[in-house]
């Protein structure tokens, strides 16, 4: 039997998989709908975890109920909640402090972050070493942080009363708790000690971005420290101060911990920020209606100063 008369095995047919749904997700035309299912699980958790508590809130505060249950909705929709927040002072108090409060932190905050980051950006021994203690308040818990700042403010035996009587600042022991002012100081130095690490990594980060080409053509123009910083620094670093002051500024609003441990609020509201009277509506008096009205007014603020931030800050000059 001559070889062209041999039987030739059979080619196996290799049949296609259409994949899930019979969509073939390897074809390049359905590309997009794998990244999409793949995208799905996180979206439906951020749905789950994040934009049904706040359609929650949103649809509560429309409700004059104490207590929030499975059949709070049953009443009509009202809005004797937003009519008594506006017509409220201990409201326009929590919005004075909280915006006091916002322009302080926030304004101390970016000025020692930007001058710790210049630092460290510069080249000198133990420059490492330098960063780690600029970052550890900001990964010091935040409730252990504040606690400690609790006996350091101790007006008996604190450490920063006997320091500064040492160095003569001040004649007697200073009760920082028990007056609006001192209450509002000692709460900003914390939210300060707290925040500017923050800032400061953030800023670091944005430095360390810059062409040094610009600094040596500016240096051959005769251009000064200040004058580099001003025109090539801060234009350059537009977009991270961008972000930067948005996060910090959702952080003031937000912040509940360091308050209430602190001060809790006092003395005499010194200390109330829109957080703090969520918190004392909710679950002191119980008034969850009133409660998700001062929350959505307060994701509303939040939400403005965000865009008008955003915006200002999105693009570098150069």
């Amino acid at each position: 039997m001559s070889e062209f008369s041999q039987s030739r095995p059979a080619t196996p047919i290799v049949r296609r998989s259409h994949g899930l749904f019979g969509i073939d997700l390897a074809s390049p035309r359905h590309a997009n709908k794998l990244g999409y299912l793949l995208l799905a699980p996180a979206a439906l958790l951020i749905l789950a975890i994040l934009v049904y508590p706040m359609l929650l809130a949103i649809d509560l505060s429309f409700h004059d109920v104490k207590f929030a249950t499975l059949s709070f909705g049953a009443d009509d929709y009202t809005l004797k909640n937003y009519q008594r927040l506006f017509s409220s002072p201990e409201f326009w108090n929590a919005i004075r402090t909280t915006c006091m409060l916002l322009l302080v932190v926030t304004s101390i905050s970016l000025c020692v972050g930007m001058g710790t980051a210049l630092l460290v950006n510069q080249q000198f021994r133990g420059r490492s070493f330098a960063r780690m203690l600029i970052a550890l308040p900001w990964a010091v818990p935040e409730v252990v942080a504040v606690v400690t700042w609790v006996w350091i403010l101790d007006a008996s035996f604190g450490v920063l009363n006997w320091l500064l009587l040492k160095v003569g600042l001040i004649g007697g022991q200073v009760s920082w708790f028990s007056s609006p002012g001192s209450a509002f100081s000692a709460v900003t130095m914390v939210m300060v000690w707290k925040g500017y690490p923050f800032i400061s990594i953030m800023i670091l980060a944005g430095l360390q971005s810059i062409p040094e080409e610009f600094y040596q053509a500016a240096k051959v123009d005769g251009a000064n420290v200040f004058q580099r910083f001003f025109w090539i620094t801060v234009p350059c670093l537009a977009p991270v101060l961008g972000v930067t002051l948005v996060l910090t500024v959702l952080w003031v609003f937000r912040d509940f911990s360091i308050i209430y441990v602190l001060t809790g609020g006092g003395p005499v509201g010194a200390t109330e920020t829109l957080a703090i009277m969520t918190y004392e509506e909710a679950f002191s008096f119980f008034r969850m209606g009133y409660a998700s009205s001062i929350g959505v007014v307060t994701l509303l603020i939040c939400a403005v100063i965000s865009a008008f931030l955003v915006k200002k800050t999105s693009h570098a000059i150069y």
